[in-house]
């Protein structure tokens, strides 16, 4: 019997899907899943086709974290498994050219809880939820949570999710900011799609700058913030799309972001 691939790809309407597919273990990681994630990331930031990329579960879990299994006496120690797997991951989608939708279909749990929040936009089912679970096996939150978190949710929110371990149902996490839309079960996958398709139509161009100067802004002074801004304004000022914006205005018209070719 052949292998089922640990992550499916799919693309339409210049939206890439990428499936975490592990369902009988609710999309535990393993060390395939991760480097294989990694590795379709990597393709869709240089495939032009692309222009919006989304990471979902197959089944009832979005990730259930480390597979502990996978992982069960092995000969390397925690820093080493998070350096070669999940941190790279992390970086990739939070470097990525394109945005990235986490669309949580079903529970997202410890690193896969760091997982859900990384994206650009997290869109969950009204069956999502999400765990902070590490300190159920003595650990600590790991592949972005501490990062994530409190700037979502704040310091003592954060520590308080993290030290007990609570469930955060849907309505909660929309509540607190983990997610910015909660669509029916029934409608999810189309839903998600439908947002993507949004997103892809807007101008490419913009939003990888936008992206960076957010990533940019978490981490430095409003001085260097507004000289960022100002040099990634030339940069989007110059680009095609400004142009077409400005057209588009002016002619009352609808812009035209996508291009052929």
């Amino acid at each position: 019997m052949t292998a089922q691939p640990v992550i499916l790809a799919q693309t339409r309407a210049g939206v890439r899907t990428l499936t975490l597919n592990r369902p009988d273990r609710l999309n535990a990681a393993n060390d395939a899943l991760l480097l294989t994630l990694t590795e379709e990331l990597r393709l869709a930031d240089a495939d032009p086709a692309v222009r919006v990329v989304v990471i979902t579960g197959a089944g009832r879990g979005f990730c259930a974290g480390q597979d502990l299994g996978d992982v069960s006496g092995r000969d390397m120690t925690f820093t080493e498994h998070l350096r070669a797997t999940y941190n790279p991951l992390i970086r990739a989608i939070r470097g990525l050219s394109k945005p990235v939708i986490t669309a949580v279909n079903g529970v997202a749990a410890g690193a896969g809880a760091s997982l859900a929040l990384s994206g650009d936009i997290r869109l969950w089912a009204g069956s999502a939820s999400l765990i902070e679970v590490f300190s159920n096996i003595a650990l600590v939150p790991d592949s972005g949570s501490t990062w994530f978190l409190p700037r979502l949710v704040g310091y003592h929110r954060a520590f308080e999710l993290m030290a007990l371990a609570g469930r955060v149902g849907a309505q909660d996490g929309l509540r607190l900011g983990l997610c910015e839309h909660v669509y029916p079960d029934e409608r999810f996958a189309d839903e998600v799609q439908a947002y993507a398709e949004r997103l892809a139509a807007r101008p490419a161009n913009a939003l990888k700058l936008t992206k960076q100067a957010l990533n940019f802004a978490l981490t430095t002074t409003l001085d260097q913030a507004l000289d960022r801004e100002a040099e990634l304004q030339q940069l989007a000022g110059d680009h095609w799309e400004h142009e077409e914006g400005v057209r588009a205005f002016k002619e009352k018209r609808a812009p035209e972001f996508v291009r052929e070719g």
